[in-house]
């Protein structure tokens, strides 16, 4: 798998004239990496996954997975918003298989890619619960084997936790390095929070704001993730200083 952005500008046009939100972004992911996106507010972030996801178009360059060109949504793109989109009124099986109903996978088929997923997300006691039931993490959980059900090349996550409380966040961000490494999926995810970014990533960027650009590429080189201590490694807390050092230098 093979996702980048080329030049890539988004312009958006208004009675106050031309706003550039994106410009000249040149940002990669390669088969099983987990990159993360970072930036204050108003650079862009939500827009650039947008993009990506095929919900909006970029004003010129191109974004392409696989060398093809991204022109709308599609199956190959994977989407976790913030809010957990799920349908109130389907069990949580019935969430996670919409989507596979939706691209006609047999019955058969559906019913044991389901069931593999809600064993990988830790649901499978749940399958029959209402989005109601559930807590947030959970919610998410649900939100994220839908998206990975469908098996595509790259999951996109649209500051996937930022909703939750600080200890559920940090048990999300454990599951979700669990579920990278254990699928393999490459992931392309936007947030806020440079200490999340720097837990998860093998590689962050971080831009700028209006227009965002891309200010640095960081390689965040850890040795163990497995557990939240790696937070007080010194190397960890140089990650988190010299990321959050670059995203205040472009609020000035």
């Amino acid at each position: 798998m093979h996702l980048e952005f080329k030049q890539v500008c988004k312009e958006f046009r208004g009675k106050q004239g031309t706003i550039v939100a994106l410009k000249d972004i040149n940002i990669h992911v390669e088969t099983g990496q987990l990159v993360c996106i970072v930036g204050a507010s108003g650079s862009g972030k939500s827009t650039l996954l947008r993009m990506v996801a095929g919900l909006d178009l970029p004003t010129s360059g191109t974004i392409t997975v696989d060398h093809e060109r991204v022109i709308g949504p599609g199956p190959d793109r994977g989407m976790v918003f913030q809010s957990y989109t799920l349908y109130p009124w389907m069990t949580v099986k019935n969430n996670v298989e919409f989507g596979l109903q939706l691209q006609h996978v047999s019955k058969k088929e559906a019913n044991a890619r389901v069931s593999e997923y809600l064993e990988i997300v830790g649901l499978t006691n749940f399958a029959n619960a209402l989005p109601h039931e559930l807590s947030g993490g959970m919610k998410q959980r649900v939100a994220i084997a839908r998206a990975l059900v469908c098996q595509p090349k790259v999951l996109l996550m649209d500051e996937p936790f930022g909703a939750l409380d600080v200890q559920t966040k940090e048990m999300m961000q454990q599951f979700l390095l669990q579920i990278w490494r254990q699928t393999g999926t490459s992931i392309l995810l936007i947030t806020h929070d440079v200490n999340e970014a720097v837990f998860l990533a093998q590689r962050v960027y971080v831009l700028t704001r209006q227009p965002g650009t891309v200010l640095a590429e960081v390689i965040v080189d850890l040795e163990d993730k497995q557990t939240l201590d790696v937070r007080l490694q010194p190397a960890f807390l140089q990650y988190q200083h010299d990321i959050s050092d670059m995203i205040r230098s472009t609020l000035s």
